[in-house]
């Protein structure tokens, strides 16, 4: 940023000629593109804007009018100021005709009352303004380094304000053309505050230009979008007026965020990236304080306060999409989720939990009952989306401190109802019951014991022999002890399923006709479902 003409008066060569203000006193933060030494009059036709000139005066005329003329057209081309020594021309004090003149036009007068070498002042100034220039160049080389890098491993938004907050110490905000908070990152102030009332505030700010400093504001606002389409707004919350630094860091970040958009791929939209940084800040307990969560939601369109909260998490469960598939089709399922929310007038934060899970914070006004809501949410959302899936819901509960809680819960009911999903339209722990216990209880080594115990031999055997008598022991306990439903089921005819339900007695030396026998394998092959479950 080029020096101002305080910064001028401020140095050794200058203060050295005692300078002294006579006019345009508030109008020393003019910035000073050059120096330059001119004695003639008609010089203004010479200068392009920012000069500061310096002269003695012997070469100016002496009529009031002329000497008006001189400083009129100084200041029509956009000198940033005139230095006059005194003692050559001028003796004591400039003529009234030039103080008046240049206080009329704004051009900043300043005397030097001591003879001073201009090549020194020349000099100083010049060399400030070159090293301002190296300094600008390498911090412009800088912020190139940064967000190329940041562009090339495709940072999510979230990242990219972080580091334009980084480099400018100041809140930056991306909105969506709806003027709602897609993400956020306060450089330490009270989040809360930052977002109050965003989108009121948003929309009284509309400038003109793809970028702009509103003063009334105290907002820089640059568009985000590519190829024509703008879909957003970064904003870079300032205390003044920014300078070009500013403006160019602000214009990296979304020409950075424009082109991540631009290069996604079978990706979650914005929307989503942004509800899932506030669920993840929640499960994380990124929020020093859950009013910092609720005003983020509140910023996306998503009241938290004042709300009955339950935790949803959804997962595919068919077994045959690949990986890639398989992210492409959560994607899907998140979209799907957010579309019917808002079919159903709720709004939701909806956003992936992983690779494997979509994660829902629903918030519910007290006269809805839960289990309306969720019937009614489960419906719309299967008929706009085939695939299969299940949707697991975690308790209730009233604050968003407690969100995080309803969260664990859900995700273990929809890990524990993906293992054998019944095509309940939603699960909460009841409904899981014995599974549902074994899988909350799938960590504790007793059960494991348990599991190991009953069913050791037999997985010994399988895994000796290569046969599958524990598969054959699971068909047999799921029909009832039917032996010829199991038979049927097996794909056996009934001798031979006979003869491996005998082979099971030898193995496990025990009477599968014994009912408290039976109950016992049965938990044991729940509880080894459970333990071998494999986790996201």
């Amino acid at each position: 940023m080029l020096p101002t003409l305080a910064d001028v008066l401020a140095l050794d060569a200058v203060r050295r000629g005692n300078p002294r203000v006579i006019a345009g006193a508030d109008r020393l933060d003019t910035r000073v593109r050059w120096v330059h030494v001119g004695e003639v009059s008609d010089i203004a036709h010479l200068l392009r804007g920012g000069e500061l000139i310096l002269t003695t005066g012997v070469a100016l005329p002496g009529e009031p009018g002329r000497l008006a003329d001189y400083i009129a057209d100084l200041a029509a081309v956009g000198a940033s100021g005139l230095v006059v020594e005194l003692g050559r021309r001028f003796v004591g004090e400039l003529p009234g005709a030039v103080v008046e003149t240049a206080e009329t036009h704004g051009l900043p007068l300043v005397t030097l009352t001591r003879e001073t070498p201009f090549v020194q002042i020349t000099e100083s100034v010049h060399a400030r303004i070159i090293d301002i220039q190296l300094e600008e160049l390498r911090a412009s080389e800088h912020l190139h380094e940064v967000f190329t890098e940041l562009s090339v491993e495709g940072a999510p938004p979230a990242e990219v304000l972080r580091q334009v907050s980084r480099l400018s110490t100041r809140p930056v905000l991306l909105e969506n053309l709806a003027h709602q908070v897609l993400a956020c990152e306060s450089a330490g102030r009270d989040t809360g505050v930052l977002l109050a009332n965003w989108e009121t505030r948003s929309r009284a700010v509309a400038p003109r230009e793809r970028t702009a400093y509103d003063a009334a504001a105290g907002w820089l606002v640059t568009m985000v979008g590519a190829r024509g389409h703008d879909w957003g707004r970064l904003i870079l919350l300032c205390d003044s007026p920014p300078g070009p630094r500013e403006i160019v860091l602000a214009e990296r970040g979304a020409t950075t965020l424009a082109l991540g958009r631009l290069l996604e791929r079978h990706q979650q939209s914005l929307e989503r990236q942004a509800h899932g940084t506030i669920i993840a800040g929640i499960l994380t307990h990124a929020y020093a304080d859950p009013e910092e969560a609720a005003a983020r939601a509140r910023a996306v369109g998503v009241p938290l306060t004042g709300r009955n909260l339950i935790s949803l998490v959804l997962r595919l469960t068919d077994p045959a999409e690949t990986a890639l598939n398989l992210q492409a089709r959560l994607g899907e399922l998140a979209e799907a989720t957010a579309t019917a929310c808002r079919e159903g007038r709720l709004p939701a934060l909806v956003g992936a939990l992983d690779q494997h899970r979509v994660g829902v914070l629903l918030p519910l006004p007290a006269r809805v009952p839960a289990e309306e809501a969720l019937t009614a949410l489960a419906e719309r959302l299967r008929s706009a989306f085939p695939r299969p899936f299940v949707l697991a819901a975690g308790s209730v509960v009233e604050s968003v401190r407690d969100a995080r809680r309803s969260f664990l819960e859900a995700e273990q009911v929809a890990e524990a109802a993906a293992r054998q999903p019944d095509r309940r339209s939603f699960y909460r722990l009841p409904d899981l019951r014995l599974r549902g216990l074994l899988h909350l209880l799938r960590d504790d080594a007793r059960l494991q014991t348990f599991a190991e115990r009953e069913l050791g031999p037999l997985l010994a055997h399988d895994a000796q022999r290569g046969g599958d008598l524990t598969g054959i022991l699971r068909t047999y306990l799921d029909a009832g002890r039917n032996k010829a439903v199991a038979a049927q089921r097996a794909h056996l005819s009934r001798p031979a399923f006979y003869d491996r339900l005998r082979r099971l007695e030898r193995v496990l030396d025990t009477d599968l006709d014994d009912v408290d026998s039976c109950l016992s394998l049965h938990v044991a092959l729940l509880a080894l479902e459970s333990v071998r479950r494999p986790r996201p």
